[in-house]
């Protein structure tokens, strides 16, 4: 056998048949369902298409769209993007059958990922840039150009996964984009956004073609690429896709940070350093400091996040879009720094090894998650104020200090967020009108959330219903954040073994 045709043949002959007719009419079926639920909001987007557009929320808008699209190029770097199954990659990889047979299913299936992104990127092209004439061509352009825009962003990871060189094209790609978002919010491009929006049907079909020949040799060049990936690369994919597929199984999403985490570490050789003369909570909680400063790239990118609130809320998010915006944010930089927390709970009897009790340690792994936490959510409070929009911010002072009396309750919920159990999947099932939903995985996810929730009540009841004296929320809130962490410190229990 010297195809790879003959050799899943032959596969296929050994296990499981080829796909039955109840296979297709499942696979039919489900497609048209989720036309039929995607169907709704779809028509409705293009229905309002022809409606006028405020032009203050077009540079938001395409920030918006650019930051999307820079976070799916970034995906994709970070997943492979090219693979194949782990038992392909253990034995049929090495073999010398013909690399771009073998990974010809995987660069199909990327295009498909591509084709349904680029449809929704070109589908939301016109709802930010508005359509004052011609919809249907104006929507027809914005399809193509939304199309070749990710396809040819997906060419370009694959083309990074073989060669150095374009993986520094892709880097420059990904940071165009983001500075690209920069230059669209802070309202300099107007003028351009507002000549593309009322670009005569020969621009478009210029731009268009431009796109279409550009996207067209990028994805020529990727699927030629294909042989020349090495075999380190494609093992380590495949190996990470495992990983993502065992997490999907099991229904345990935990796993990938693990994953996440550890693959980032082995590859490094860290110096041994002094640890410092600190009391014994202090000194356990140290590693997490030490972990957060040794990854400053990560500390600029949660700094630079902290102005999405302002761009939502520039783009026309509602109040309760800030709301969440704020505290979501907030809570997912918080934890980003309760990996010592985490990596107790998992390994109780090492933790009693240290000879710390569990809430003198836990109080001191709070400080840092709090500190990022308050910075995060104060800094993403100046920004909102600085621009402010109508209905979404009070015009009282003192806006920001929400940030740091937020911060007690968000170390809180993302110590539990941490601490939580896997997935209970012996919890019963509720049947409802829009599906079964699985109560463990329900309870799994508002474990943690739930808290900062209830800790940061009053700031998300001021963000979400703004008034003219922030005097008696900050009241509250102050209270509501130190009780909230003072209690689950008060309440804690070591997890079980």
């Amino acid at each position: 056998m010297t195809r790879v045709r003959e050799v899943r043949a032959f596969l296929r002959s050994r296990g499981r048949g080829s796909a039955g007719l109840v296979d297709r009419y499942v696979a039919v079926f489900g497609l048209i369902m989720i036309v039929a639920v995607a169907g709704q909001p779809v028509s409705g987007v293009l229905a309002g298409l022809a409606e006028p557009v405020d032009p203050a929320r077009t540079g938001a808008g395409v920030a918006l769209l650019a930051v999307l699209v820079a976070g799916l190029l970034a995906a994709a770097r970070a997943a492979g993007p090219v693979f194949v199954p782990p038992a392909d990659a253990s034995w049929l990889l090495l073999t010398p059958l013909h690399r771009r047979s073998m990974l010809g299913r995987s660069a199909r299936v990327l295009g498909l990922v591509a084709l349904v992104a680029g449809l929704l990127l070109g589908v939301a092209l016109p709802a930010v840039l508005g359509a004052p004439d011609q919809l249907v061509w104006r929507v027809l352009g914005a399809l193509v150009l939304g199309v070749s825009a990710t396809v040819g962003g997906m060419a370009l990871a694959v083309l990074g996964q073989s060669s150095q060189t374009w993986q520094f094209w892709l880097t420059a790609t990904v940071a165009a984009l983001l500075a690209l978002a920069v230059v669209a919010v802070s309202g300099q491009l107007r003028a351009v956004l507002a000549v593309a929006a009322s670009a005569p049907p020969a621009a478009i079909a210029a731009a268009v073609a431009g796109a279409v020949a550009v996207s067209g040799v990028l994805a020529r060049r990727a699927w030629v690429s294909l042989d020349r990936i090495p075999a380190r690369e494609l093992v380590t994919a495949s190996t990470r896709a495992g990983h993502v597929a065992n997490a999907t199984v099991g229904l345990d999403p935990s796993v990938l940070t693990w994953v996440a985490e550890d693959n980032h570490w082995r590859s490094r050789t860290l110096a041994s350093r002094r640890w410092p003369k600190l009391p014994a909570p202090l000194a356990l909680a140290w590693a997490d400091w030490a972990r957060v400063a040794r990854r400053p790239g990560r500390l600029a990118l949660i700094a630079a996040t902290a102005a999405l609130p302002a761009v939502l809320v520039q783009a026309g998010g509602s109040p309760a879009v800030l709301g969440v915006a704020v505290l979501g944010g907030a809570l997912g930089v918080t934890a980003t720094a309760v990996s010592g927390a985490r990596r107790d709970a998992d390994n109780p009897g090492l933790a009693r090894l240290t000879g710390v009790g569990l809430r003198p340690a836990l109080a001191a792994r709070a400080v840092l998650p709090a500190l990022l936490g308050g910075v995060w959510a104060t800094a993403a409070l100046v920004v909102l104020a600085a621009i402010p929009m109508a209905g979404a911010v009070p015009d009282a002072g003192g806006w920001w200090a929400f940030g740091p009396l937020m911060a007690p309750a968000l170390a809180a919920g993302a110590l539990r967020l941490a601490r939580r159990p896997p997935i209970d999947h012996s919890l019963p099932v509720l049947e409802t009108g829009a599906g079964a939903v699985p109560t463990g995985a329900v309870f799994w996810a508002f474990t943690g959330p739930d808290l900062a929730l209830l800790g940061c009540l009053p700031a998300l009841t001021a963000m979400t219903s703004p008034v003219a004296d922030l005097g008696p929320y900050l009241l509250a809130q102050g209270v509501t954040g130190v009780a909230v962490l003072s209690a689950y410190l008060w309440r804690a229990r070591p997890a079980r073994n």
